[in-house]
């Protein structure tokens, strides 16, 4: 099992959800959050829809969307 670390929140493993980006400890994947930001849902809303994921997991979730597309920092 190879498991990477991207930061304190966020791995991937390949044996976990196909080898994409998850909260960890969880099988949330991180695109699944990024995706309800882009549809307009707030903070709370999604720690509704994931309780097991706090705002440092959502903030880390945009770090490195930010990181994979070479944009400015994005602030919650």
């Amino acid at each position: 099992m190879i498991l990477r670390k991207t930061d304190k929140y966020i791995v991937t493993d390949p044996e976990i959800c196909h080898g994409k980006p998850t909260f960890k400890g969880t099988r949330i994947m991180v695109y699944l959050v990024l995706e309800m930001l882009g549809a307009g849902a707030s903070i709370r809303e999604i720690q509704k829809a994931y309780p097991s994921i706090n705002r440092n997991h959502i903030k880390s979730a945009l770090d490195l969307a930010v990181r994979l597309t070479g944009k400015s920092r994005v602030r919650i």
